[in-house]
């Protein structure tokens, strides 16, 4: 494979919202397009798009931090052309340099969503402060939200996530995406999905009519941390890289020996989503929230749906 094309494949195990994977790449000699898939928009869950621009930049940050450890410099071009607005980003590689970013490399095929609950140890202030700084160096904010406050983002969850699976429309969408075609490398299986039980804030209920793979065991994230991932506006070039910062975030999380989970419930509904803003003082846009923490059952989580490198990758 060209850099480009290991680039393009190591951005394969991106986090996106239901695991839709709604990316493409172009690669034509020395240059990389990324393009948002506006097929595999969830049309009830995220009517605005907001989730699907977050979960392209995660895909163009895991490409980007691949080419780094490769050992490659590299030119981005964020929203190059207005004229074609799925066009998200090109890169033009460069020359050969000193690789970077290998930790955070290493850690793309192991990062992985983890809906169980997390133990009682606690995540140390040196890494959420961390975590916060290399947030802001790329593009947006982050908060972690205070041990007193967990209870509003709980209620904001809950909330959404009532209204969500009240919503027939939601239900339908849902289920497509629980129930994809053998083959099709995404979704949410029912094996990933963890049945519901005491939480600190809830998490989404993906299979409400069936038995879900994972149990809930007896911990009940007693010492997560739970942080919003925010942003001064929701503009597309923002959402793009709240989605590179999101991508940094749970890799770096990842290198450190955590385990993490996006939350997007509380900001998929929009009056759970102004409870979110008011966690914030109203400074910013939330983005997502990120329960992050330390894994009570250490066996290993089932397998998760990737498409291939062929069923995203055109090459010119």
């Amino acid at each position: 494979m060209t850099p480009l094309e290991q680039a393009a494949t190591a951005a394969l195990h991106a986090p996106s919202v239901f695991n839709t994977q709604p990316w493409s790449w172009r690669i034509d000699g020395d240059t990389m397009e990324l393009h948002a898939d506006a097929s595999r928009r969830l049309d009830a869950t995220d009517r605005d798009g907001r989730l699907l621009a977050l979960s392209c930049g995660a895909a163009l940050h895991h490409a980007l931090t691949k080419l780094a450890a490769l050992g490659w410099s590299f030119e981005v071009s964020r929203l190059p052309d207005p004229a074609q607005p799925s066009l998200l980003a090109r890169v033009h590689l460069g020359s050969p340099v000193p690789p970077t970013s290998v930790r955070l490399a290493e850690a793309i095929p192991q990062r992985r969503t983890d809906r169980r609950p997390f133990g009682a140890r606690t995540v140390s202030d040196e890494e959420l402060t961390k975590l916060r700084l290399l947030v802001e160096a790329s593009g947006a904010y982050l908060h972690v939200v205070p041990r007193d406050e967990i209870t509003a983002l709980a209620i904001s969850a809950e909330l959404a996530g009532h209204a969500e699976l009240n919503d027939p429309e939601y239900r339908e969408e849902l289920r497509q995406w629980t129930h994809r075609p053998a083959g099709s490398g995404d979704g949410i299986p029912a094996a990933t999905a963890v049945e519901p039980g005491l939480r600190r804030v809830p998490v989404r209920d993906y299979v409400p009519d069936e038995q879900a793979g994972l149990t809930v065991g007896a911990a009940h994230d007693e010492g997560a941390s739970f942080v919003i991932l925010f942003g001064r506006g929701d503009t597309p070039i923002q959402l793009l890289q709240a989605g590179e910062a999101l991508s940094a975030l749970l890799l770096q999380a990842t290198a450190d020996g955590l385990a993490t989970a996006p939350l997007s419930d509380a900001i998929e509904v929009e009056w759970p989503r102004v409870l979110v803003r008011g966690l914030l003082a109203d400074l910013g846009e939330p983005y997502l929230a990120v329960r992050l923490g330390y894994t009570a059952d250490t066996t290993p989580l089932p397998p998760r749906p990737r498409r291939t490198a062929a069923d995203v990758i055109v090459s010119s």
